[in-house]
């Protein structure tokens, strides 16, 4: 069995609590035509050098039904800017289009298989995986992006057109896992393709 969610497969369910104080569950995301799942955090310089490229998307594609999750699953252990108190003031200044849930028992991270921060999941109406893996392929360097995987992905799929590529590597630093070296990654985790 593979690491990470497949194509095809449905969307695992959260119950996470979000930086507005509230908690979501998959559910609370049914009106959304598409469904974009990310893992991320406050301090990886891919996510910190491409969060306004994943802002101008959501931006671009929400009066379409695309919703945006983001899910730090990240030990505060490890990065201490990772936390809770951290991901609040980071929603704060920033005001992202999308809410921001912190996974702090990491089970959400392993039922999605997630590898980097970011990684991107992009789920259709019906919840199955359509795509996996990076939404740009330069994340820490916006200048020097050439392609943009998560907007063709969301044109594609609103044109009603096959994803012309379901799976890329993301891109991005691993996922901090509660007691383990920051560059730890489980046995089973590997590249995508």
């Amino acid at each position: 069995m593979a690491y990470t969610l497949q194509i095809g497969q449905s969307a695992p369910d959260f119950n996470l609590q979000a930086t507005d104080g509230n908690y979501y569950k998959l559910s609370d995301f049914a009106d959304a035509r598409i469904l974009v799942v990310f893992f991320t955090c406050n301090h990886c310089p891919y996510v910190l050098g491409s969060d306004e490229i994943t802002r101008q998307t959501a931006n671009r594609f929400q009066s379409q039904g695309v919703r945006f999750v983001a899910i730090n699953s990240n030990s505060p252990h490890t990065y201490q800017e990772d936390n809770f108190e951290n991901m609040v003031i980071r929603m704060n200044e920033n005001h992202f289009p999308w809410v921001y849930l912190h996974d702090q028992t990491q089970e959400i991270a392993l039922a999605y298989g997630a590898l980097k921060t970011p990684h991107f999941y992009v789920f259709d109406q019906d919840r199955k995986l359509v795509y996996t893996g990076r939404a740009v392929d330069s994340p820490r360097d916006a200048s020097k992006i050439t392609v943009n995987d998560l907007d063709r992905t969301l044109s594609e799929l609103l044109a009603s057109q096959p994803v012309s590529v379901p799976i890329t590597n993301p891109i991005g630093c691993s996922i901090k896992w509660e007691g383990k070296d920051r560059k730890w990654m489980p046995a089973d985790a590997c590249d995508l393709i």
